[in-house]
């Protein structure tokens, strides 16, 4: 493999021709079979020294039945790894479905000039952006309201868009009655409102022994769930494994629970104040979420029956012409489009792709080659402008780097005041004399709590559980750590066992694509490839620590507080006081 310029060039042109060179930029559709003809029709006519073509060396090596690199596992580190990959799944995905309604294999365009510059003895240049840097810098220019759209669109493209607005609806309806219910209300004088009128101390034990009861054999019962890629475990309804674990975790606790109350017969924490505060927590608890969980799931159907109406002709792509993707028009309405949805993505995916092929062929042609250049529709404008006006090129430093586009972050600010609460919240306890072994059980639940449903939810996702393992140790400290995340280190020791490329996004496509299979059976097939396991096991690992970490202060914060202090008033009371003792210090040092 030899080098033209800065361009590789897998076979050797030979000399150049005196002179300044030229290039004829081909657009092309990458699912086309004109498109194909095309490309074969200007080669045999046009006879240049060098076809170049819209390809990077690792897709090149995937095209000609190499293999793919795998990710490293230390690339996991980074944090973004997982999700680029789910963007290149997304954007794949869509020119693969444009390609199975036409029978022609997305790329056909670029094997197609591949193989006539090997008949025609052409050199051959690859001149496209590494894959993975695009799809890095596109990445991290979405904003968060975007990359959740890009996600929804891919579940959409697999799911009926009314269940996942009713489940997604129903999620959100659900947590934030519970924390109106539990948190909210009683700030604004509704504790009594919402705990309807229920104040009889043994009533209310009684409901916090149901409560900690379910909570704590469902929280038992995290640990024993199957992995959602047996499917079966989760579709058989009330009679499947999953339901049934879960449904005999709670009916032992709340047994159990129940007994202690009924006999007086309390133990550490289980104490009758513990149960009392837990009671109102409870009831509190259950009329926030069921109100809430009704107006999420009909907030839900409202939008799924929108979402259905707008995506009704999805499916209706025999009606578009794929031969128009060639219309400078078509494309041109095309991508506006794409920056109407996101400014910041299509700089990435287009307009940097632009100058970066034009800067390699304009290298081309000043050593005095004849180019034809065959790239996708969309980029020949602004290819073709670049390479009229060479002095508006960007420095190619600024297009290669794989630096983020967005040095502002609120996740990592929120992350950060996370940090400094958690610390903020021992020290002033600390501070205010709180027993040292308050202090400890309140670090211990907290370090198990996270523990449990990060490897809870590792397991679910079909961790190893080594994997899960991991995950679950590190929890604790990276839930109060915005640099660290326990999905990573879950994934980092996965991918020891499981290797992942991009070969697996195919494979993704075609069971994705694959209409005929039920849903239960596609969703197992897709816990087969070794990249869709990879990226639920670290997104679900760090669902659970974060759901841990609303739990905790929601409930096992309160419940702990209400066991050792009396309430959660005392608690805040503590805080106060502890807050006061630090200032009266800083006053002495200072003083």
């Amino acid at each position: 493999m030899s080098d033209v310029g800065d361009a590789t060039v897998p076979e050797d042109p030979g000399p150049p021709a005196d002179g300044q060179g030229s290039v004829y930029v081909l657009g092309t559709a990458h699912v086309s079979q004109a498109s194909v003809d095309d490309v074969h029709e200007t080669v045999d006519r046009e006879q240049p020294d060098v076809v170049a073509v819209e390809l990077d060396e690792g897709r090149y090596r995937q095209m000609q039945g190499g293999t793919p690199d795998d990710i490293e596992a230390k690339d996991l580190l980074s944090g973004n790894t997982v999700f680029q990959f789910l963007a290149y799944w997304m954007l794949s995905y869509v020119q693969a479905k444009l390609g199975e309604q036409f029978d022609v294999e997305p790329g056909a365009d670029m094997k197609a000039a591949i193989e006539a510059a090997e008949q025609n003895g052409h050199g051959l240049a690859l001149v496209d952006r590494d894959i993975q840097v695009t799809i890095q810098r596109f990445w991290t220019r979405l904003s968060l309201g975007e990359k959740l759209r890009m996600v929804g669109g891919l579940a959409l493209g697999i799911t009926d868009p009314r269940t996942v607005a009713i489940a997604f609806g129903s999620v959100v309806g659900l947590a934030v009655g519970l924390l109106f219910g539990t948190v909210i209300g009683p700030w604004f004088g509704l504790e009594e409102t919402l705990a309807l009128g229920v104040t009889d101390p043994g009533t209310v034990q009684y409901a916090g022994a149901l409560g900690v009861g379910i909570l704590g054999g469902l929280f038992v019962g995290l640990l024993f769930l199957p992995s959602l890629g047996n499917a079966s475990a989760y579709t058989g309804g009330v009679l499947s494994g999953s339901s049934l674990r879960m449904v005999a975790g709670a009916v032992i606790g709340v047994v159990t629970m129940l007994a202690m109350v009924t006999t007086e017969t309390f133990v550490g924490p289980l104490s009758a104040g513990t149960f009392e505060s837990s009671g109102a927590l409870t009831i509190r608890g259950v009329v926030g979420g069921v109100a809430g969980l009704g107006l999420g799931a009909l907030v839900g159907a409202i939008v799924g029956v929108i979402l259905g109406a707008m995506t009704a002709d999805v499916d209706d792509i025999e009606t578009i012409d794929i031969e128009e993707m060639t219309d400078g028009d078509v494309v041109a309405a095309m991508m506006e489009e794409f920056r109407r949805f996101s400014p910041a993505g299509a700089n990435a995916l287009i307009d940097e792709r632009d100058a970066y092929i034009a800067h390699k062929l304009h290298i081309l042609r000043s050593q005095g080659y004849d180019v034809v250049a065959v790239v996708g529709a969309g980029h020949k404008a602004g290819i073709e402008h670049f390479l009229a006006n060479p002095d508006e090129l960007p420095a190619m430093e600024s297009i290669t780097g794989t630096a983020s586009g967005r040095r502002f972050s609120i996740f990592k600010v929120f992350g950060y005041l996370i940090t400094v609460g958690f610390v903020a919240f021992f020290g002033l306890l600390l501070m205010a004399g709180v027993r040292d072994l308050f202090l400890l059980q309140l670090f211990l639940a907290w370090v198990v709590f996270n523990g449990v449903f990060a490897f809870s939810f590792a397991r679910l996702a079909g961790a190893r559980w080594t994997s899960a393992g991991v995950g679950g140790i590190v929890a604790w400290l990276t839930s109060i750590n915005p640099l660290l995340a326990p999905g990573w280190f879950a994934g980092y020791v996965e991918l020891r066992y499981r290797p992942v490329n991009v070969t697996d996004i195919g494979r993704l496509n075609e069971i994705a694509s694959d209409t005929s299979k039920a849903a239960g059976e596609a969703v197992e097939e897709m816990f087969n490839v070794p990249l869709f396991r990879l990226i639920m096991i670290v997104a679900l690992t760090n669902v659970g620590s974060m759901i841990a970490s609303f739990l905790f202060v929601l409930f096992v914060l309160p419940w702990l507080a209400g066991g050792e202090l009396g309430s959660v008033d005392a608690l805040m009371a503590e805080l106060l006081e502890g807050a006061r003792n630090s200032l009266d210090l800083i006053r002495g040092v200072l003083t």
